[in-house]
């Protein structure tokens, strides 16, 4: 099968494109990842040939706009279509608090990294549907690149602020990789994606602001923790003992809590970076106060920041949010223990932004459309 050029490295481009000067193949990579071109008849300043000789190597995927919908809190989600007909999602999130500290993020994206999910957390969307495929390295990336786009269409000519090109501009300058599916099984292709995304000539966003959300695939911690690149880790924790993980987060039956808590203190001990303990609060599952001890415990342990997240609630599913007054009881609780708390303020409740919820409702609805006659 024919590769995405957005595959490549910049180094294996000068290497397959040899004979052509440097700065025709950083050309063609601009043309790829900031101006997110998706016809090679874009690249204007690329010579015909040369283009014609692109096309007969590399496709340049593109991903269609299915629905976008618009958060009252002007969060937005993305349900995309693949070549393939497969169907995927991202979330647009701006400006907050930020997620993983330091200063407020700007405009933060919600990765997928596969088709639907096998891991069968039994609160979550993403896998009610099964599991289909890996998305390849141009699928992971291109959803940036295809938010920044539709982006760059929705305001007036004229009403762009000075400087680049808005073809050019990052829009999303912070990543994060807890989409629909589990990063850590579709490893590979996930690691060419963010390695493109990081570089200078690709995305250039700083591998710190980039986090990977795994629900505990231990030998990927152990992985990434050997990685160069300084990549952030969160763990879709959720509970704070076997008995509660293991009745909402079936992975908890291969790698339970012992297991994942020391891959992740090895990866502390090896990066010297803090991690965060991603904890969804379900009503009457979790959210007890008396839950927070083993929470405390953990995070202690870890040195790990905790993000507190309400449930969002999906269709067709038992589980119920908290109130918000039990919700800001138990993150005082974990607060006062001295570990570092968000209560994150979810956005994105009133558009179905948890993973799997858009992609599987317009599934069923055209599934629901009878075929024509």
């Amino acid at each position: 099968m024919t590769t995405d050029i957005r595959h490549e490295t910049r180094d294996t481009l000068l290497a397959r494109l040899a004979g052509e000067p440097a700065y025709r193949v950083d050309q063609v990579l601009g043309w790829a990842w900031q101006r997110r071109a998706q016809s090679w008849d874009e690249m204007t300043n690329v010579p015909k040939s040369l283009r014609e000789r692109l096309a007969a190597a590399w496709t340049l995927g593109r991903m269609d706009i299915v629905r976008v919908h618009g958060s009252a809190d002007t969060t937005r989600k993305f349900l995309w279509r693949l070549p393939d007909g497969a169907m995927i999602e991202s979330v647009l999130i701006p400006a907050n608090p930020a997620l993983y500290g330091d200063a407020a993020d700007r405009h933060t994206l919600c990765v997928s990294t596969q088709v639907g999910c096998a891991y069968g957390c039994r609160f979550c969307a993403s896998g009610l549907d099964g599991w289909r495929r890996n998305l390849a390295p141009w699928e992971i990336a291109g959803q940036v690149l295809a938010v920044e786009r539709w982006a760059a269409t929705q305001k007036p000519p004229g009403t762009q602020p000075p400087g680049p090109a808005p073809s050019e501009r990052r829009l999303v300058n912070n990543l994060v990789i807890m989409g629909m599916g589990e990063p850590m099984a579709n490893y590979d292709n996930l690691m060419v994606a963010l390695r493109g995304l990081n570089a200078p000539w690709g995305g250039g966003i700083g591998a710190r602001k980039i986090t990977l959300s795994t629900s505990g695939v231990v030998p990927g911690i152990r992985r990434l923790a050997s990685e160069p690149e300084q990549f952030q880790l969160a763990i879709s924790l959720h509970g704070a003992t076997d008995a509660v993980r293991g009745q909402i987060m079936p992975i908890n039956r291969k790698y339970p809590l012992h297991e994942l808590v020391a891959a992740c203190g090895e990866y502390v001990s090896r990066r010297g970076r803090m991690i965060t303990l991603e904890y969804i609060l379900i009503e009457g599952v979790n959210d007890a106060p008396s839950m927070a001890a083993p929470l405390v415990a953990i995070a202690r342990q870890l040195r790990a920041k905790v993000n507190l997240i309400p449930y969002n609630t999906v269709e067709g599913l038992e589980w119920r949010r908290p109130s918000p007054e039990s919700c800001r009881a138990f993150a005082d609780a974990v607060d006062a223990a001295g570990i570092t708390t968000t209560l994150r303020l979810e956005k994105g409740h009133d558009i179905d932004a948890a993973c799997g919820q858009l992609r599987l409702r317009t599934g069923r609805e055209l599934a629901a459309v009878p075929a024509n006659p």
